[in-house]
């Protein structure tokens, strides 16, 4: 990519979508800024990436594209405070969950440019799941840039922005879900006697395969389950005990949770 991309804001989420693009070529660290408001952070970062820094006025006026990490909480007041560096050729993507597009816009020059992104933490090793929900300044060539930059560390969805709360249910959030999935599995495998590093490799490829399988095939979930099941064998018994504890409903509801929880914080913070 040949634009300069600024990082405001650089935790967990958002180094991983910088490590991850700098690692597939789709960012070059002499274009790449990061400002962060922990010095110590900063450091770290330019020693581990050969970014460059700095303020996050320095890094707005500096970049054609500006990643908003800050907390929530703190979006509207980062807005204020580099919007005298916003221009209308500027793209101002938000990663930060809860945050309206109107928020943002409210505090931005008129006519600003705002995607509202929701990715993943797999975007480190390049298998993030991102949702792109653009605002009505934003061009085609401005969409397709972004999704240029996050293809480069996983898939990538165009969304309205209504439909956010179910991308964060269904991908933002439910990494977690999968890693408490393998870990329960690594625990069974362990008790049966596997060490727990053959343990965590064979469950962890087992859940990537099958995800792949998906992808590939294109068959749903249910005709795959069914290619796994030989009747009466064992395969079936683990589904017919997984069913009798409930866990498609538990995974349904923990996901509508999520996504309650989502629009909850969506009211309070905008």
């Amino acid at each position: 990519m040949s634009k300069s991309v600024g990082f405001i804001g650089c935790g967990s989420m958002a180094e991983c979508i910088m490590a991850g693009a700098l690692k597939s070529g789709a960012l070059k660290a002499d274009t790449t800024y990061v400002s962060n408001r922990t010095e110590s952070t900063v450091e770290r970062l330019k020693k581990a990436y050969g970014v460059r820094n700095g303020t996050p006025c320095e890094v707005t006026r500096a970049c054609d594209i500006i990643i908003l990490g800050v907390k929530p909480y703190g979006i509207a007041d980062m807005c204020q405070t580099i919007k005298n560096e916003v221009t209308q050729e500027k793209v101002i993507i938000s990663i930060a969950a809860a945050i309206s597009i109107e928020t943002i816009e409210k505090n931005l020059p008129a006519s600003s440019k705002v995607i509202r992104v929701m990715p993943n933490v797999p975007a480190l090793v390049g298998y993030a799941m991102t949702s792109l929900s653009p605002n009505a300044s934003t061009t085609k060539e401005d969409v397709d840039l972004v999704y240029s930059l996050f293809e480069a560390v996983g898939k990538v969805e165009v969304v309205p922005e209504s439909s956010i709360h179910a991308v964060i249910g269904c991908s933002g959030s439910s990494v977690a879900y999968a890693f408490l999935f393998l870990e329960a599995l690594t625990d069974a495998a362990v008790h049966g006697g596997l060490t727990r590093v053959q343990a965590q490799n064979m469950a962890a490829q087992a859940v990537v395969g099958a995800a792949k399988m998906m992808q590939e095939t294109g068959k749903s979930p249910a005709q795959l389950k069914d290619m796994v099941c030989s009747p009466g064998g064992t395969t079936i018994e683990a589904v017919r005990y997984l069913e009798k504890g409930g866990m498609r409903s538990a995974v349904i509801e923990a996901a509508i949770e999520c996504m309650e929880k989502s629009k909850k914080l969506e009211k309070q913070y905008n």
